[in-house]
């Protein structure tokens, strides 16, 4: 078990007094752990420290391994509920073709519409990166023509030898 699912249980706690809660969720006030600790027995559960920062600190009856068991189930379905942003990444040459660039156009427009965030890349090879302004005119271009799905996110910049924007998508406000 990993130190955030470490559990203060039973003889572990350490403190004179608890405020106890009974399996039911009734606080049965501010109570000596010893005592806490026989009441829990008597019920056949586990007596578990809840809020240990708290003033007193918070104990409650239990069953220890239902409650971890509920615990990690509920952390499952969070984590499946998660939606993971990927960053899609669409690379480009300083002398494309038009119908190259169009279908790389394309393919950035079907990742914005999916709701994708893309990073367009001009690379320069050679003596290419004496042509920035020509990289720049690329860039402008490649953000008229996604701007019907896509917003420029972060502005040209320079990587290295290479050029490069960010494009999110815009969210449809009439759908």
């Amino acid at each position: 078990m990993s130190d955030k699912n470490k559990v203060i249980r039973n003889e572990k706690i350490k403190v004179p007094k608890v405020l106890l809660i009974d399996a039911e969720g009734e606080k049965l006030g501010v109570t000596p752990t010893k005592e806490a600790l026989i009441k829990a027995r008597e019920a056949g559960l586990d007596l578990v420290l809840v809020a240990p920062t708290a003033k007193p600190p918070v104990a409650k009856i239990m069953d220890l391994g239902k409650y971890l068991y509920e615990k990690e189930k509920r952390e499952k379905e969070a984590k499946k509920n998660q939606k993971k942003q990927v960053v899609k990444e669409m690379k480009f040459r300083l002398r494309i073709d038009d119908h190259d660039f169009d279908t790389k156009v394309r393919k950035i427009n079907d990742f914005l519409k999916e709701g994708q965030k893309v990073r367009a890349v001009i690379m320069f090879l050679g003596r290419d990166i004496m042509f920035k302004d020509k990289g720049k005119e690329l860039i402008d271009r490649i953000i008229e023509e996604t701007s019907e799905y896509g917003k420029l996110s972060r502005p040209a910049k320079m990587v290295g030898r290479d050029m490069d924007i960010f494009l999110e998508p815009i969210k449809a406000e009439n759908n």
